[in-house]
């Protein structure tokens, strides 16, 4: 247990799952449901079965060795995740990078750190903890959720101030109220991933003593937890896109070296904007096609189907090391105090996509007032991670101080 280095670990998550979409802006031809699918499978498949492989004995055993049940509820709650992650994208479609995550994750990240330890009773025991410990880490929450707050009245802020065309500059379809009210849904849905590596808990407990008895890293406890509840969000996302290749008749992408044809971008995506007007057709969300901005720069060509292969991997594996770090610092956060892993990872994720949105100029042309709520809003998100950082350190001196005392009080 080391809260410092767990810390450092969720946010080294959180830089993951803010700069995973990058490599997908250049993908060229290829609709969103083909070039998400892609890296859905390194980022719900490979990636968790490899690294879980080469770093914890016995994985296969460990995975089915552990109830049905068990298996079932993290395969379920991974499935509802899925369905958080699909309409993610459509938050940050309509409210931008920086706005879209901090609103659903905000959601994210008190439904997922409140919930559990409510529903497992033992949130009186977290706020009675002598150390303090609790408490502090509930004061951490309650400042991410203020963060979330000013983020939201910066976006309302940004809302009144600007035109249409400088909204459409930042984010091609902004749209406050229908961004809102999609963004509490995904973070609701989105927040059962912690659900799911809860349920999961057996799982990791049989990985631990695996590790141990053949002296690896508890480090990886958690990652044969992920493997199965991340095939439950894999489902999900595979039956949506494959809806989506046979309704867009994109399912030829997947090997086509050349195309002839306007390439289309269902609307589901969100993730690459720029290229939608560049390949010259957009979908709204039942599929009817419309013209995008620049409809003559569309036209028959090579598509670079290996460059794609290489940037939708580049971008799911990506995605995957959010967890895999997440798995990390929650080992090092203790076993009373680790459902508040999932506000720091969270927490982590808003920090840094605020910085990205900052970076791809999603803030221009709003007000110093504006500027000053979402500078006030990040700096409650990073204040959030310090202040549970240290009251998972409270919880650290506590048990190191009182296992000292009843050494020396030992006969």
């Amino acid at each position: 247990m080391n809260p410092l280095i767990g810390v450092l670990y969720h946010w080294l998550g959180g830089l993951a799952s803010a700069s995973f979409y990058i490599p997908y802006r250049g993908v060229k031809k290829w609709s969103w449901e083909t070039y998400w699918l892609v890296g859905g499978f390194f980022s719900w498949i490979i990636a968790p079965i490899v690294l879980a492989s080469l770093l914890v004995p016995d994985l296969w055993h460990t995975i089915f060795t552990v109830d049905k049940k068990v298996l079932g509820l993290a395969y379920l709650f991974g499935m509802m995740w899925g369905i958080g992650g699909l309409t993610f994208g459509l938050t940050m479609r309509y409210l931008g990078i920086a706005l879209g995550m901090a609103v659903a994750l905000g959601f994210c990240a008190a439904f997922g750190t409140l919930v559990p330890p409510i529903f497992e009773g033992t949130l009186g025991k977290i706020i009675h903890a002598p150390s303090g410990s609790g408490m502090a880490v509930l004061l951490g929450v309650l400042a991410c959720l203020v963060g979330i707050a000013v983020s939201g009245m910066a976006g309302m802020s940004k809302e009144k101030e600007l035109s249409t065309e400088q909204k459409a500059a930042a984010v091609k379809e902004f749209n406050f109220g229908k961004g809102m009210l999609l963004a509490t849904f995904s973070g609701v849905m989105s927040s059962c991933m912690s659900f799911g590596l809860t349920a999961a808990e057996p799982i990791k407990e049989l990985a631990k003593v695996s590790l141990t008895n053949h002296g690896g890293s508890l480090l990886w406890q958690g990652l044969p937890a992920l493997v199965v509840v991340l095939w439950g969000g894999f489902t999900t996302n595979f039956i949506w896109c494959a809806i989506l290749n046979v309704k867009n008749r994109s399912s030829h992408e997947y090997l086509c070296v050349r195309t002839t044809a306007i390439a289309e971008v269902s609307a589901a995506e969100g993730m690459m904007p720029s290229s939608a007007a560049e390949e010259g057709i957009v979908r709204d969300t039942a599929g009817k096609a419309s013209p995008a901005l620049n409809p003559n720069t569309a036209d028959s060509g090579h598509v670079p189907i290996l460059r794609n292969y290489i940037l939708s991997a580049i971008a799911g594996i990506t995605w995957y090391l959010q967890f895999f770090f997440y798995s990390m610092g929650q080992t090092k956060m203790g076993k009373q105090l680790d459902f508040s892993s999932w506000t720091l990872h969270m927490a982590s994720i808003i920090i840094f996509s605020t910085l990205w949105g900052i970076a791809l100029k999603e803030w221009s042309n709003t007000s110093r007032r504006t500027h000053v709520l979402i500078a006030s809003g990040l700096a409650f998100l990073i204040g959030s991670t310090v202040v549970i950082g240290y009251g998972n350190y409270l919880d650290y001196r506590y048990k190191i101080d009182h296992s000292s005392v009843g050494s020396s009080q030992a006969p």
